[in-house]
Order: structure tokens, then C-alpha cells, then sequence
């Protein structure tokens, strides 16, 4: 039986998928979270055997929870999830330890596969995105955002989100002297005046919803 704790702000999205989950007989869901703080509590709590796990939540998001997880406990398995299929979410969730990304997009029945892999050892990339990530290599088209350091993408993708340097140094317990460093480092790497165009440009590449 494979244990496994899902992670996602989104109620609807939960019970969605312990409905799934619950209906294989190799499957059972032992908790739920709905935020990247209550998820990391969970996990310390239940020791699932798979985390399913949101990288974009408000508060303390999916790829600061895996970071945060990863780093107490190496051999965590966490399979990730986003609402957005680019390479680039991708690539930092498995740069932080995710043993396999998924998009939401994918038929609901993949959604087992990918934790059965994820649960057996075995790496599990959304084939869609898996064909952008070899594209983008080959081709050379990365994202500029492929500059940002992990922490400065964080910062990136949450100030295009509207988020004040405030709020964001509060989840990620940092001083908002560290956050403002990032944003300037931010600004430099990506040739940007202001947080109106950080938006724009997250946008234009698929990072977040316009």
C-alpha cells in the first residue's frame, strides 16, 4: 500500500484526487494540507511514502516545502505538480529533489502511474513536458528566468504575482533587506524596471495566468 499526502490550496483539486487516488487498491491518501507550511508539518507528522505536492500556493509555496522537506529528510519522494506545463517549473522542482513533475493538465489516469513510479524509486516526468524540457536544450530557447538563482526565481514568480516584499519575506522567514537584494538581482538578470514588467514577463512565458 502506498501512503501518500496530498499538498494543494485548492479543495476541489484535493478531493479530486483522493477519489482517484482511493479507488486503486495499491493507493491510500493518510492526509491532506492545504498550504507549504501545513504540508511540511504534515509530512514530519505521517512520513508518507509519496508527497503530492502543488510547486505554486500561496504562503510558503510547494518548491520552498520540498526544499524545506528535502533538506531534513534526503530520502523524501515528492512528486510535483503545477497548473502550467512549461520546462521551467520543471527543471527548479527537480533541481530541488522532485523525484517527478506533473502537470495538472495531464489525463487524471496518469496521475496514479506517476505515483506508483515515484513510489518504487523511479523518476516520472509528464512526457509533454519532458519533450519541452529536451526541446528547449536542444534548441537553445531557454527562458531568461534560466539566470535566477532558485531563491531569486521564487522571489521572481511571486512578486509577478502581486505579492509585496513584505509578505514575502514573512514566508520565507527571511529579512525584507534579503528579498529587496533578491529583487534588485532579479531586475539586473532580466533587464526589468519594475514589478509591472516582471508580470509581463512571467506571463509571456507561461509562468503564471494573465
Amino acid at each position: 500500500m502506498i501512503r501518500v499526502l496530498l499538498v494543494d490550496d485548492h479543495a476541489v483539486v484535493r478531493t479530486g484526487f483522493r477519489l482517484l487516488l482511493e479507488s486503486a487498491a495499491s493507493v491510500s491518501v493518510v492526509g491532506e494540507a492545504d498550504t507549504g507550511e501545513t504540508g511540511y508539518q504534515r509530512y514530519l507528522e505521517l512520513a508518507p511514502d509519496v508527497v503530492v505536492m502543488d510547486v505554486a500556493m500561496p504562503g510558503m509555496g510547494g518548491i520552498e516545502a520540498l526544499r524545506r522537506i528535502r533538506s531534513h529528510h534526503p530520502q523524501a519522494r515528492v512528486l510535483a505538480l503545477s497548473a502550467h506545463d512549461d520546462p521551467v517549473h520543471a527543471r527548479r522542482a527537480l533541481r530541488e529533489g522532485a523525484f517527478g513533475f506533473l502537470s495538472k493538465r495531464s489525463a487524471p489516469e496518469t496521475l496514479l502511474e506517476a505515483i506508483t513510479s515515484v513510489a518504487a524509486g523511479k523518476r516520472y516526468i509528464d512526457p509533454g513536458v519532458a519533450q519541452r524540457l529536451a526541446l528547449t536544450d536542444l534548441e537553445g530557447a531557454a527562458s531568461p528566468t534560466e539566470r535566477l538563482s532558485e531563491r531569486e526565481f521564487e522571489v521572481f514568480i511571486r512578486l509577478a504575482r502581486g505579492e509585496t516584499v513584505q509578505r514575502i519575506a514573512e514566508d520565507l522567514r527571511l529579512a525584507p533587506s534579503t528579498i529587496g537584494t533578491h529583487l534588485y538581482n532579479v531586475k539586473q538578470k532580466l533587464g526589468v524596471a519594475n514589478q509591472s514588467e516582471l508580470t509581463l514577463l512571467a506571463i509571456r512565458y507561461g509562468l503564471i495566468e494573465p
